[in-house]
């Protein structure tokens, strides 16, 4: 199979820039879903836009390409030795093309491989049919939203919902439990895959197995395509939204499968995914290993593209301020900001992640943070022939993670705007008043709209903990983000758990 290692590059380009039909189509409906002017709507533009941009550049949709995770069905007699060889071979390749982040790190160094490949990555999954073609999928799930995967063990208490028992509505209470307890953080709106049934390992196997099903089919057991419908209906009413911001589209997509379990033991695991949901397939010939066919077309049905027509005049959202600001950002400025505006940053913004943040609590800053900008943020890198760094992709990571740190960070270095997704806690909250900082929600996985208001590299640092956890110094222009937490103690996040919480308790009587 001459061609193997190729078709395997290929798939890997597809999947991380461009989303299939049935997704596309799932946020098409979501936009149409948004009222005109609000942030849902705001981020579901941005969002669109994204997913262009990232096809016409063969660019990554989002910076956190996740885990490469392979299923193959092969043929009898199918070198699946050779084939793993050929896979790692297309993994490295795509790293070096900026199609993939490097993204393998060694849990007990922190040492980043650079090369995506380490004990465990990436993950490949064999099983053996006697049809005479490979049938190999990818599915690259960011790690944001693999944090919001969640397994429930019935009989259990849920928060909102009270009792989950060990059967269907006790199922039905734990899958909308999971939708509410993702909230921003996983980049909603979002698509989950459920498992039902097994042990911890195959039913979290089983639940991201589901993913790979089309956004529109129809599961073949009765009751579990109503519960996937009921869900679908019900998760939207939460008023989660897009990014956590609130809104009527919350959920894109449930998938449900069904496997026996042990007497003792009944587990629901759910595979949370957010929008930018990148899996894709090939068949391919075993003998010359070149591609057949695509699983999953890319091209969006008529009916889909229609359902523009059907929206609100596209536009930025009303009733709202707009405040550009330039970095130095000062005290002053930054306690005039509240909760809803919309603020637009030129000048020098700063990378930092979890490395980053553990650092400067025992260190130095190796840049002037000062009156600064703190970016959540693990890009895609390339250096050019003359070695310049520019970015492949530069969208937000979660900020939650940084929770520990965040305050005192704040403090120590003086930082005016704290920039992520999916927001942070009382404690980072309570920094923001004392200090005279405010947190910017950017859009989660608009990966290209936030590389395009990056004008250069300034410089690097902390390079020793690889390119995702490194210290950029970027100057961007209009780099955007909504204040979702600012210094007089307000908090959209807090408000949206709080109201998504007593929406979920209307569900709290038997259905099933």
């Amino acid at each position: 199979m001459k061609a193997f290692q190729e078709s395997i590059l290929k798939l890997i380009t597809e999947t991380s820039t461009r989303l299939t039909a049935d997704v596309q189509t799932a946020i098409r409906s979501a936009k149409a879903q948004e009222d005109a002017g609000t942030r849902a709507s705001l981020a579901l533009n941005k969002i669109s836009s994204n997913i262009e941009v990232a096809e016409e550049r063969v660019s990554p949709i989002c910076q956190d390409t996740g885990m490469p995770t392979f299923i193959l069905h092969v043929p009898v007699g199918a070198n699946q030795i050779e084939m793993t060889k050929e896979i790692h071979a297309a993994i490295e390749q795509a790293t070096k093309n900026g199609v993939l982040r490097p993204n393998s790190v060694d849990s007990l160094t922190g040492e980043n491989s650079g090369n995506n490949l380490g004990a465990g990555t990436p993950v490949i999954h064999y099983h053996q049919w006697e049809k005479p073609e490979i049938d190999v999928r990818l599915i690259l799930k960011g790690g944001g939203c693999e944090n919001k995967n969640i397994q429930y063990s019935l009989p259990c208490e849920l928060e909102g919902l009270g009792r989950a028992g060990r059967d269907l509505d006790g199922i039905r209470k734990c899958i909308l439990h999971s939708v509410y307890q993702a909230q921003g953080h996983g980049c909603s709106a979002g698509f989950i895959g459920v498992g039902i049934g097994g042990d911890r390992t195959t039913g979290y196997e089983l639940a991201k197995q589901q993913l790979f099903r089309e956004v529109d089919d129809v599961n073949p057991n009765a009751d579990l395509a109503k519960l996937e419908a009921y869900i679908l209906e019900k998760a939207n009413t939460l008023g989660v939204g897009t990014m956590g911001f609130g809104g009527n589209a919350t959920l894109l997509g449930c998938k449900v499968g069904v496997m026996n379990r042990l007497p003792a033991s009944f587990f629901v695991s759910v595979a949370y995914n957010c929008w930018a949901f990148r899996r894709q397939g090939a068949l391919i010939d075993s003998k010359t290993g070149e591609i057949e066919n695509w699983i999953y077309p890319v091209e969006e049905k008529k009916a889909a593209k229609e359902t523009v027509s059907t929206q609100s005049k596209e536009g930025e959202m009303t009733g709202t301020r707009e405040v550009h600001l330039t970095v130095p950002i000062t005290e002053e400025q930054v306690r005039d900001l509240k909760v809803g505006d919309i603020v637009f940053i030129d000048g020098l913004i700063h990378t930092g992640r979890d490395q980053i943040h553990k650092h400067l609590m025992d260190h130095d800053a190796p840049a002037d943070l000062n009156n600064g900008v703190i970016y959540h943020c693990g890009p895609v890198m390339l250096k050019d022939a003359d070695g310049k760094w520019h970015v492949k992709a530069a969208g937000p990571t979660t900020s939650s993670r940084e929770e520990p740190y965040q305050a005192d960070i704040i403090k120590k270095f003086g930082i005016r705007v704290v920039a992520g997704k999916g927001g942070m806690g009382a404690r980072t909250l309570q920094g923001l008043q004392e200090h005279g900082a405010v947190y910017l929600n950017a859009i989660g996985g608009a990966a290209q709209y936030y590389a395009n208001c990056v004008e250069e590299v300034e410089s690097v640092d902390l390079m020793e903990f690889g390119v995702p956890e490194a210290m950029w110094h970027l100057r961007v222009k209009g780099f955007m983000g909504i204040v979702t937490m600012d210094a007089h103690g307000n908090s959209l996040h807090r408000d949206v758990d709080k109201s998504s919480l007593e929406k979920l308790a209307q569900y709290q009587e038997r259905v099933f």
